[in-house]
């Protein structure tokens, strides 16, 4: 396996200057935050967002040699998979693992970056490059990401006041809707009214019936801003009593979320289908082991990057021929193949998600490609296993 190198295009602007932060924006609108787990941690880990950047290297995990390769080769970031600092740390110094690579990176000047659950939910992401590597045709997730919950807001307002109270709205966290802001829409009508004692109307008088020239404005908001957007609205609407209606949006099927579904060109048996595997992967130490029957036949097939087990009753249910996934336990693996499920394949936790490290790449090429940037795939195999051993043939 060798590393592989992007090279300048002949249409390149060598005067444009891409930044730290032009390329961690490009990868999280690849791969969302949001949509990461909540206990991971994604995102820039170290380096300034205004930095320039002329080279990139993608890599699975950092270790010394991938921090050594990146700095040997001028890279200035680091995109990562797995996070160097997933869990709490009270130390950061040179005389602890990831401390020194942290020290030797900032002292580099070489950012890092990491998309981790996010790249793993996101569509395209970690499965879809391997199902690609495999030849298989997705279908869709094994575990879909619930859609943020969303609520639409329609607020009845006099025509005069439909831009204050819009604005109030939008301020509020109301408007949004993907990569746009103040979103709204709004149609005139007529709305009528009688203040009853008591009242105190802005517009009419006690006991009369009034009619209004009013604006129908329609906004969407994520339903856990639903105090503020009401707060906000009460603030800036002219009325006493205003008129408005909420509806709780239908959650939509999500192409978004954990593994991959889908199904090979043709059937094929468990022999062949876990060659078909070991010859799409990188090689390991650790190999690629199946376990069913080896003449199964094989057409719909389920894949996750990275340790899958807990997906052991959702691909059941699936009705899958075979699994493909890593760090696979004896227990949970008997048990799933008493039962009747699916065919498994176990392989490298690294080389199951290594895959994602070329898509990662074209994204960056894609939002680059007028300027000289330099993508590189590191050919260091990060695969923790290194030695193994069978009995000798007598």
């Amino acid at each position: 396996m060798t590393g592989e190198t992007k090279h300048d295009k002949a249409a390149v602007n060598d005067t444009a200057t891409v930044t730290v932060g032009d390329v961690v924006r490009s990868l999280e609108v690849a791969y969302p935050p949001q949509l990461a787990e909540s206990w991971d941690s994604v995102g820039l880990v170290c380096g300034n967002p205004d930095d320039a950047v002329t080279k990139v290297l993608l890599c699975v995990d950092v270790t010394t040699d991938v921090v050594e390769e990146a700095i040997n080769w001028g890279a200035e970031l680091i995109v990562a998979h797995h996070p160097l600092l997933l869990r709490g740390v009270d130390s950061v110094a040179t005389n602890t693992p990831k401390g020194v690579l942290l020290h030797r990176l900032i002292r580099a000047g070489c950012a890092l970056f990491t998309a981790h659950t996010n790249a793993d939910s996101a569509d395209p992401g970690v499965s879809d490059a391997l199902a690609d590597a495999l030849g298989i045709t997705v279908e869709g997730p094994i575990a879909p990401k619930p859609e943020r919950p969303v609520d639409k807001w329609v607020v009845f307002v006099p025509s005069a006041d439909t831009s204050a109270v819009g604005s109030a709205l939008f301020e509020s966290g109301a408007g949004s809707m993907g990569d746009y802001s103040e979103c709204a829409w709004s149609v005139t009508g007529t709305g009528q009214f009688r203040p009853l004692a008591g009242a105190n109307p802005t517009l009419g008088t006690v006991g009369d019936l009034e009619r209004v020239v009013e604006d129908r404005l329609e906004v969407v908001a994520p339903r856990n801003k639903r105090d503020a957007v009401r707060a906000a609205l009460r603030s800036a609407h002219p009325y006493e009593e205003p008129a408005f209606d909420v509806f709780e949006h239908a959650p939509l099927k999500s192409c978004c979320g954990l593994g991959r579904v889908g199904a090979l060109p043709a059937p094929e048996t468990l022999r062949e289908f876990t060659r078909r595997v070991a010859n799409a992967l990188p090689a390991t130490t650790w190999g690629v082991r199946a376990a069913g029957d080896p003449e199964r036949l094989i057409h719909r097939v389920a894949v996750c990057g990275g340790a899958g087990d807990s997906y052991l009753a959702a691909v059941s249910a699936l009705g899958v021929d075979a699994y493909v996934t890593s760090d696979l336990r004896h227990h949970p693996t008997d048990e799933h193949l008493r039962t009747g499920g699916p065919a498994l394949i176990d392989v490298s936790h690294w080389a199951s998600e290594y895959p994602w490290c070329a898509q990662a790449r074209s994204v960056i090429d894609a939002a680059f490609s007028d300027h000289s940037l330099e993508t590189r795939v590191c050919a260091v195999r990060t695969d923790p296993w290194t030695v193994s051993a069978h009995p000798d043939e007598s």
